[in-house]
């Protein structure tokens, strides 16, 4: 059964527990700083696609005032904790929260320059990861892009016992990088990194390249 990103206690130990996760997780967000630093128009108006808990958002809220935000996440408790975190340091006034998935995108009055997809693609299912992809596609500005960072898929055991190993040198327990393992094929729809880029150039980016890999997590960026 696949996680529930809705149950209270999912959502309260959230951060702490996807810091030990998720390696170098801190590392990506300023890979994902840089990038948007470097290539978002100056007034920027930002798509964060599963905004979870809120804390990427906190942090780009910080990080660039001037620009708006739409955040978007299907678990509302999620999205109620990810609202308070960014009203009790005033930083939501320029911050719009939906509850809905990607598919209700095609509803808004809106287009984006950006849109962040970090650690979301990979609980979609396979059948359904176009269509997810499409639907930020056609929310994205002309030359706008998307950011994605993700799980791909796990070729042996080695591979999986190497991300084991370095969750556990993370922070995981023993029992906890266990629990990982035997609940990868529940929590997640995995394909290759190959496979991922091809999806995205079949959607319509002009652009597809790496920018960023640990083990096999591997970061996307797709230009419209």
């Amino acid at each position: 059964m696949a996680k529930d990103f809705n149950h209270p206690k999912v959502v309260e130990s959230y951060d702490e527990h996807i810091r030990k996760l998720i390696p170098g997780y801190e590392l990506i967000h300023l890979q994902v700083n840089a990038l948007l630093k470097t290539y978002a128009p100056q007034h920027a108006n930002i798509l964060v696609v599963g905004c979870g808990t809120g804390h990427e958002l906190r942090y780009l809220a910080k990080q660039f005032p001037q620009w708006t935000f739409t955040a978007i996440d299907p678990a509302p408790n999620m999205l109620e904790k990810a609202k308070a975190l960014l009203a009790a340091e005033n930083l939501d006034q320029n911050i719009r929260f939906i509850q809905m998935d990607t598919s209700g995108l095609k509803d808004l009055k809106q287009k984006f320059d950006v849109a962040l997809s970090i650690l979301v693609s990979h609980f979609i299912p396979e059948a359904a990861k176009t269509a997810y992809f499409q639907e930020i596609y056609h929310a994205l500005n002309e030359n706008g892009f998307c950011l994605s960072y993700d799980l791909t898929q796990i070729q042996n055991q080695q591979q999986l016992k190497a991300l084991q190993h370095l969750a556990e040198l993370t922070g995981l327990a023993e029992k906890q990088s266990q629990a990982m393992v035997e609940r990868l094929e529940d929590d997640f729809f995995l394909i290759s990194n190959q496979a991922l880029q091809n999806l995205l150039i079949n959607v319509g980016f002009r652009t597809v390249e790496n920018f960023a890999q640990v083990l096999n997590y591997y970061g996307i960026f797709a230009v419209k």
